[in-house]
């Protein structure tokens, strides 16, 4: 069985067309049969809700970061979500957030990290970005601290890394839990420690776009098994038992327990301490994951290659006259997500000249995610509580004249010197 199913696997991926070296699209989900021959594997099980690989996927990947506690989830939006709504829990007593508690974030980031903060009504304290590294301001941070202040909620930018050891220690001084949206950034060190290990809780994504995929899927990281706990009853339809698909009486006490206003005995299963729904995967996304995590190493080399290749040759034409080019921390091992450039002053095009350039010749661009969040439609139309320390000039300037080009793992040299060819045409004609 399965010999047929891996030679089921190579017969459909022989059917991927290579691109031709002067298309390079934004982004590439990046595999080869096995991640085919994984999820056909899964769907013969037939358990399809989280299972064997899911199982072996959590494994893996707190074995690669040395995390305790890994839990996998549908998405990036339901991952940050169940990541700062566990801090609302009661379990956790004075430490809990609540309704009106400040949480600093910047306004230069994706939805998907604010967006939690105001959903569990607390209020986003908005702080501006350095221009280079496009990371958070520390010295914004201690602006914006106050009484209210319960947590810091900030991703990593495109792999880079914020500067941890600075924002750990205010978060010590100030007793704040740190949700680190380690979404851009598998695999990036700081200090020689993988990014996504210095939070209370931490997030990571495997969108297509990303390092590895697994479809669609998130996982949601911890040290804390208490938060553990916590953060898989938000996961599993809100309900109080702890145990894993298909088992039963974990606890040794299935109908032993007694919460809340029902009858002695009633089963633990359908007891539901928390209000909250269903976010788990399905075992055919694990299952691709599983495939992904044993390429991740050379994935990761293969994208810092690529970036060198772009900062040499962009360094090397004289393009930082036009360009700030990408800058990291000292103590940052970067494991890049895409290589951003932002317009100096003065220059005689506009971002948009040049992001429409590139596309009319088939190179995909991206911006800076929502920058400035505060400008999007959304936020002005449903959100009233929030605050701005000072002003985020940076993230105006970066909303107005940031973007990035990709450099995933399937971009070849020919692919990137049809790149640097085409700025070197639209620069010179100006």
């Amino acid at each position: 069985m399965k010999e047929k199913i891996q030679e089921l696997a190579e017969m459909i991926y022989a059917t991927q067309k290579p691109r031709p070296d002067n298309v390079v699209p934004v982004a590439w989900k990046v595999f080869d049969a096995t991640e085919i021959q994984y999820a056909i594997e899964a769907i013969s099980d037939c358990h399809w809700t989280e299972w064997r690989f899911n199982a072996e996927f959590e494994k893996k990947l707190w074995e690669y970061l040395w995390i305790k506690y890994v839990v996998t989830t549908n998405s990036g939006s339901s991952a940050n979500l169940l990541a700062f709504t566990a801090l609302t829990a009661h379990e956790l007593k004075d430490r809990r957030i609540q309704k009106g508690n400040e949480v600093i974030t910047v306004a230069a980031g994706f939805p998907t990290t604010v967006n939690p903060i105001i959903q569990n009504w607390a209020v986003p304290v908005f702080v501006d970005i350095e221009l280079e590294t496009c990371e958070i301001d520390i010295e914004e941070i201690k602006k914006a601290l106050s009484p209210k202040t319960k947590a810091i909620m900030i991703a990593h930018t495109l792999w880079n890394a914020f500067n941890v050891k600075a924002i750990r220690e205010i978060c010590d001084e100030h007793k704040l839990w740190l949700v680190e949206d380690n979404c851009d950034a598998l695999g990036t060190k700081y200090n020689w420690e993988f990014t996504g290990t210095f939070w209370d809780i931490s997030t990571v994504s495997f969108y297509p776009a990303h390092h590895i995929t697994m479809w669609e899927g998130w996982v949601v990281m911890t040290n804390n098994v208490l938060l553990k706990k916590i953060i898989k009853s938000f996961r599993d339809w809100w309900r109080d038992c702890w145990c894993a698909t298909g088992e039963d009486n974990s606890c040794n006490n299935r109908f032993g327990w007694q919460l809340g206003n029902l009858p002695k005995w009633f089963d633990h299963k359908y007891i539901y301490s928390r209000i909250w729904y269903n976010l788990k995967i399905t075992d055919m996304q694990a299952a691709i994951g599983v495939a992904q995590l044993d390429k991740l190493e050379d994935y990761i080399a293969l994208r810092k290659k690529n970036f060198q290749y772009y900062y040499d040759n962009f360094s090397k034409l004289g393009y930082d006259e036009y360009f700030h080019l990408p800058k990291s921390y000292p103590e940052v091992d970067a494991s890049w997500f895409g290589f951003w450039l932002t317009l100096k002053p003065n220059q005689k095009f506009t971002r948009e000249d040049m992001v429409m350039f590139l596309n009319e010749n088939k190179i995909g661009t991206r911006l800076l995610f929502a920058w400035n969040y505060l400008k999007q439609p959304g936020f002005i139309n449903y959100v009233e509580d929030y605050r701005v320390v000072w002003d985020l000039k940076n993230t105006d300037y970066i909303m107005e004249n940031t973007f990035w080009i990709w450099i995933y793992q399937w971009i070849t040299v020919a692919n990137m010197d049809y790149v640097i060819s085409k700025f070197k045409e639209f620069l010179d004609a100006r």
